[in-house]
């Protein structure tokens, strides 16, 4: 499955009062892993930004003076997302900018959820934890993803910290970021520390007799049957494969 975590940033609140998008911030999920790929581009909204707005993104007028236009990225853009599953907080907001986006340019371009399925995290927070707030910066703090970079909320920061709440709430992260840098896809592996120190530690069961003495007898059928068990070798030379202390069960 092909997964798209999606933020944009916008001049005021409101599409339907004229307001455009001047940031979109795009990650790549495919099988819940994170692929390394990315859509990240400013743009230039041709009105002047809210100061409230200005407020929470930090993006001025001055820098996008220079940036393109919705119309000259808008069919990139819509190459990167289309047949994606779209994973967004507070999807009706970016989905509303986006659908009227399109719709300016005047050239049949289809609504979003057209061409992409839609997946609204901020429904999914307020299922599992009612009655809490449930803001990007609220999940970040239950869920032990180190939002400490995001100073000023940008697109593409909110899309990779989106990307690692979601992946939690939903079942755990289950692969190592890969490094965006690397064009060979290959990627290098990072270490990621998304685990809240506030934890309890994983209870460590030991193998009783009876559990020793099976897994004796295994050993002991597979020397028979191969010829070399190194298990069976270890553990008569005293040494182990699991560490000081005694073996440890499944």
């Amino acid at each position: 499955m092909r997964q798209i975590v999606l933020d944009t940033e916008t001049t005021g609140l409101e599409h339907t009062q004229g307001h455009r998008i001047i940031e979109i911030g795009c990650v790549e999920l495919i099988g819940r892993k994170l692929t390394g790929r990315h859509y990240h581009q400013y743009i230039n909204p041709e009105r002047e930004i809210d100061d409230g707005a200005a407020e929470v993104h930090g993006i001025t007028s001055e820098f996008l003076a220079d940036k393109p236009v919705f119309a000259d990225i808008a069919k990139e853009f819509l190459e990167f997302i289309s047949g994606a599953e779209l994973i967004i907080h507070n999807a009706p907001f970016d989905v509303g900018f986006m659908d009227t986006e399109f719709r300016l340019l005047n050239q049949g371009y289809p609504k979003v959820n057209t061409i992409c399925g839609i997946i609204d995290t901020i429904v999914m927070a307020r299922k599992k934890h009612p009655g809490q707030k449930n803001n990007l910066d609220a999940l970040c703090k239950r869920y032990g993803v180190d939002n400490s970079a995001r100073d000023l909320h940008g697109a593409l920061l909110d899309a990779e910290i989106l990307a690692d709440v979601y992946l939690l709430m939903t079942g755990g992260q289950t692969a190592l970021r890969l490094n965006a840098d690397d064009e060979s896809g290959a990627g290098s592996q990072r270490s990621i520390n998304r685990v809240s120190a506030e934890r309890r530690p994983l209870k460590v069961l030991r193998a009783n007799d009876e559990e020793l003495s099976e897994h004796q007898k295994t050993l002991e059928q597979l020397q028979k049957a191969s010829g070399q068990c190194l298990w069976l070798e270890l553990d008569q030379s005293g040494e182990s494969l699991v560490g000081e202390g005694e073996p440890v069960s499944s």
